[in-house]
């Protein structure tokens, strides 16, 4: 019922049919790089929003609510002030690496949105290695991460990239092989065909339990892939001042501040489309009426409300559970989640091999 694909194509046949090759595609381009990066500022926005207010219900105060009507503003006073406080010179940071990391860390998160179907048709592209593109894409931002350590020039700063990168290498096993079994079920690698094969289900019903375990692992694996709490040892403030971090000011601390709320979403837009059906709406065997009603609702709607519950599962898990010692973290990662991972991979090898899924 809700197919952009139409929409997309009359926009790109209006453009070649005006416009030489060259100026249509650039303009398409440009055009898909503003709308990326408009998402980007006001979910991230947002997400600080809801955080400070999830925080607070969960702690029994109030949040954010002088700034705005019920606080709304407040993120976008904070993003005022940092833009506008100066940026402090390092006297013996390696100037060239200390300015480049905030933008890595930042252009894998949105080079990752690129792919991500937030509907039929909404999608910057549709690779056919989607979930090995996701995969490699935000990996890199821990090569910003250790390269604004080290260019700090500060020990905490050291400290924290270390960690960092022990950190995401270590999960990064499990977040893979979590999603390797997803893969296994459906049998690609694009997420509209991952889509597609929960039009009769999804898969966290449809895999049975070794899918849920599977998501359960990638919940708990892509928390600490972003360096958020219980898994925030990378920029510890009891410890570590603030990490990799600590000596960024301005612009270029929001820009890490933006990044780890991007990358949250990011982990959980992968989860809602390989496990819990993309913007697929929520049917029930024989209930006809109660199917067609949800497909009214639009798969935009059904998207972002599903990634919104993971989401809400992340910050429970931050203002929950206390910190891990670095020893615990990568402890839990290689002695237990990895092992676990390793035999459900083969349970759903197992189950796919005999056609035993829904």
């Amino acid at each position: 019922m809700y197919d952009f694909t139409p929409f997309i194509e009359s926009i790109t046949s209006y453009l070649n049919e005006n416009l030489s090759p060259f100026w249509a595609g650039l303009i398409s381009m440009v055009l898909l790089g503003v709308g990326i990066l408009l998402f980007y500022a006001v979910l991230g926005l947002y997400l600080v929003y809801a955080e400070r207010k999830i925080c607070a219900r969960m702690q029994n105060r109030m949040g954010p609510n002088r700034v705005g009507p019920g606080g709304i503003f407040q993120t976008i006073a904070d993003l005022i002030k940092l833009l506008l406080k100066e940026l402090i010179y390092i006297r013996n940071a390696d100037s060239l690496l200390f300015n480049i990391a905030p933008f890595i860390v930042i252009v894998a998160s949105i080079m990752a949105i690129g792919a991500i179907p937030f509907a039929k048709g909404l999608q910057a592209v549709d690779l056919n290695i989607g979930v090995l593109y996701i995969l490699a894409i935000s990996s890199m931002g821990v090569i910003g991460i250790l390269i604004a350590g080290w260019a700090s020039n500060s020990k905490y700063s050291v400290i924290g990239a270390m960690r960092s990168g022990a950190q995401v290498i270590s999960y990064e096993l499990s977040v893979g092989l979590a999603l390797l079994g997803i893969i296994t079920f459906a049998g690609s690698m694009q997420f509209s065909e991952i889509i597609a094969s929960q039009e009769d289900g999804w898969w966290i019903f449809k895999g049975h339990i070794p899918a849920m375990i599977a998501f359960v692992i990638f919940l708990i694996a892509g928390t600490a892939e972003t360096n958020r709490g219980p898994f925030d040892l990378a920029e510890a403030e009891s410890e570590l001042t603030a990490g990799f971090h600590t000596e960024y000011s301005g612009i270029k601390f929001a820009f890490f501040f933006l990044a780890e709320y991007m990358n949250m979403f990011i982990i959980a837009a992968v989860a809602t489309t390989l496990w819990l059906g993309g913007w697929l709406p929520f049917h029930l065997f024989r209930w006809g009426a109660f199917n067609t009603v949800m497909d009214f609702i639009p798969p935009v709607f059904w998207f972002f409300g599903k990634a919104a519950f993971v989401i809400y599962l992340m910050m429970w898990f931050k203002w929950t559970f206390p910190r891990l010692r670095i020893d615990q973290l990568l402890a839990l990662e290689w002695k237990y989640l990895l092992p676990i991972n390793l035999m459900n991979l083969i349970l759903i090898a197992f189950l796919t091999l005999m056609k035993w899924h829904f």
